[in-house]
């Protein structure tokens, strides 16, 4: 039974998916921070599910905070489940996600963005429950992103570091094309790959998934709601899903919107939404 927070989620992010756990609803993240003063906030549920075993994070919160120009911070509070198919089913606070955004490097017409999104998952998730890992763990990632008018394509790797016994550190890679779809819709498709993390954790093998989602504006840019699915075509057999509401404030000035990049989509985690147990650090 895998016992560590995912994010981003994937994360969460590492999620994630993060958290892991990436740019939310997907596993890929981006190099894109939100605009300096501005802020995002997120209410989401995710699923990591293997053979045996399914585990969650929701309901969880995320919040980012774009405290200087290029830089945004960023938080994920979950709750975390695990749910096997022959054991009781175990519920808590999942390991806590703290990270920061940067962008090095600005996207012009025949230069993509560049960046990176380093995350902490800190340990407070009960680990004798298997809510927790028990030990602090890291995603170092570099992202890589470019907007060719309503299509937006970006990706990266990286390594997730974990210290506790019977954990690995792990390699992951993803790549993600998404188009906007009128003016309410965009919808995407990504390759996300994570390396085995450990005999701790049901991703004990490598595995390459192929996930759907998007997003729908609500209300113009700044309510949307976000979901993917998706499932393991290489590998470990392994699902996906997400589904949450974003919220971004203060608006975006009109000039702002007219700059390289897909300013119309959320740029937080992600695990990787994700960090939940058995979510392989998206938002990751």
């Amino acid at each position: 039974m895998k016992r560590n927070k995912a994010f981003g989620i994937a994360v969460i992010l590492g999620c994630v998916l993060s958290p892991a756990l990436a740019g939310p609803p997907f596993q890929t993240d981006d190099p894109e921070p939100i605009d300096f003063k501005h802020y995002e906030f997120y209410t989401f549920a995710a699923v990591d599910r293997t053979p045996g075993e399914a585990d969650t994070i929701g309901p969880a919160v995320e919040f980012n905070w774009g405290p200087l120009p290029n830089t945004h911070l960023h938080i994920i509070v979950p709750l975390a489940g695990i749910l096997p198919t022959d054991e009781p089913r175990l519920f808590g606070l999942g390991d806590i996600e703290l990270g920061v955004k940067y962008r090095f490097v600005q996207e012009t017409k025949t230069r993509p963005m560049i960046g990176t999104f380093v995350m902490f998952e800190i340990p407070t998730g009960n680990a004798t429950r298997g809510l927790g890992q028990g030990k602090a763990w890291y995603k170092l990632p570099l992202w890589v992103q470019k907007s060719f008018g309503p299509w937006t394509t970006y990706g990266g790797g990286g390594v997730t570091v974990q210290t506790a016994q019977d954990y690995r550190n792990y390699p992951f890679a993803a790549w993600l094309v998404q188009r906007e779809v009128g003016k309410k819709f965009t919808l995407g498709s990504e390759l996300f790959y994570h390396g085995p993390e450990g005999p701790a954790s049901p991703l004990n093998r490598p595995a390459t998934l192929l996930d759907i989602g998007g997003y729908y504006k609500i209300h113009e840019e700044g309510f949307q709601l976000l979901y993917c699915y998706g499932h393991s075509i290489i590998g470990k057999n392994e699902t996906y899903a997400y589904l949450g509401l974003y919220w971004t404030w203060p608006k975006k000035a009109d000039d702002d919107k007219d700059k390289p990049g897909d300013s119309g989509k959320p740029v937080g985690m992600a695990f990787s939404p994700m960090g939940a147990p058995g979510m392989s650090g998206r938002r990751y």
